[in-house]
């Protein structure tokens, strides 16, 4: 009586385990459920699964970002410790302001930058910053005389050429 006792016991343990076992979300449930939140609360993460443990991956822009990810994995169903592997990556710096020369140094300098690259024909008239262009040239001077005046900085090149 007491062997079979033991053995029904011993088969109930086993089927208990089995119950609960099965009752489990599977790694992909839960992998599927972190990457839903995480789409919404941390976009650029990742995670994986594997026997409850999520691994984070991505980039966020700082650390804040960074723990409210794990947090937000931390209260899925199912997860049961997390491996944070995302990098913080902060946003480039802003690019350098533009410099716009004053008239005076831009007329200085268009007037200095066509006769450096041999163009003739053209008369360059500065005002508030903006380069007006007038004169005939040849149609393959063109890119060269833009570029001379593109050189010196102005807010505006004003092309007023006529083409041969």
């Amino acid at each position: 009586m007491k062997q079979r006792k033991s053995i029904l016991t011993t088969c109930l343990v086993i089927m208990m385990g089995v119950f609960l076992y099965a009752c489990k979300p599977s790694d992909a449930k839960v992998q599927q459920e972190v990457n839903d939140k995480l789409s919404t609360s941390a976009p650029g993460v990742i995670a994986e699964v594997k026997d409850g443990v999520a691994t984070l991956s991505g980039e966020v822009v700082d650390e804040a970002a960074k723990t409210s990810a794990e947090e937000t994995a931390k209260g899925v169903k199912g997860v049961t410790s997390i491996t944070n592997n995302i990098m913080v990556t902060p946003p480039p710096p802003p690019p350098p302001p533009v410099v716009i020369n004053p008239d005076d140094i831009l007329r200085n300098s268009v007037d200095s930058a066509f006769q450096a690259k041999g163009i003739s024909g053209v008369t360059a008239t500065v005002a508030n910053g903006e380069v007006t262009l007038t004169g005939t040239i040849k149609r393959a001077d063109l890119k060269k005389v833009m570029q001379a005046a593109n050189e010196i900085k102005p807010k505006k090149v004003n092309n007023k050429l006529t083409l041969e």
